[in-house]
């Protein structure tokens, strides 16, 4: 959440002349509701079956660069899916910046959006701590912090 999925994405797609596909953007098509909306209709759970689904119809996409929520890869077996289905990158960012970017960004985000911002830095810290072992399965990992595009194609490339 936050390190520029959707923004790498788009511009990763753009240069490898691949479609984009958002898996938020995609479930705000199929259900109807924004993912926020659904959050509050239902709840987490709720969320991630159905997440799990539009992640799984992705599979039928080819040539296409896929950005995938913080939580999707984290629920049941979704990241040994998308090793399977895929080449998977992790866009690895410290707590800290995250927060900073989130602080200044327009996007409701469902696991925050309740939250006052003393206890933002802290959700996003346990959050990150409980995820980082399985982004690191990712079959590339490159910073967020100072991310290069060439560096990130060359790595795709070797990778195939």
């Amino acid at each position: 959440m936050g390190c520029g999925k959707t923004t790498v994405g788009k511009r990763l797609a753009a240069r490898l002349e691949f479609s984009f596909a958002d898996t938020d953007e995609l479930f705000s098509t199929v259900h109807n509701c924004s993912v926020k909306e659904f959050f509050d209709l239902y709840s987490e759970e709720k969320f991630r079956e159905e997440e799990q689904k539009i992640l799984y119809q992705t599979q039928f996409m080819d040539n296409t660069v896929i950005a995938v929520g913080g939580g999707t890869p984290c629920y049941q077996d979704n990241m040994q899916w998308m090793l399977s289905n895929g080449i998977t990158v992790y866009i690895k960012m410290p707590a800290m910046a995250l927060c900073h970017r989130l602080a200044n960004s327009k996007t409701q985000r469902p696991l925050l959006s309740s939250l006052p911002n003393q206890d933002i830095k802290n959700t996003i810290e346990t959050l990150l701590s409980q995820r980082e072992n399985t982004y690191n399965q990712a079959h590339i990992t490159v910073s967020g912090l100072d991310f290069d595009m060439e560096n990130l194609i060359k790595k795709i490339v070797d990778y195939e």
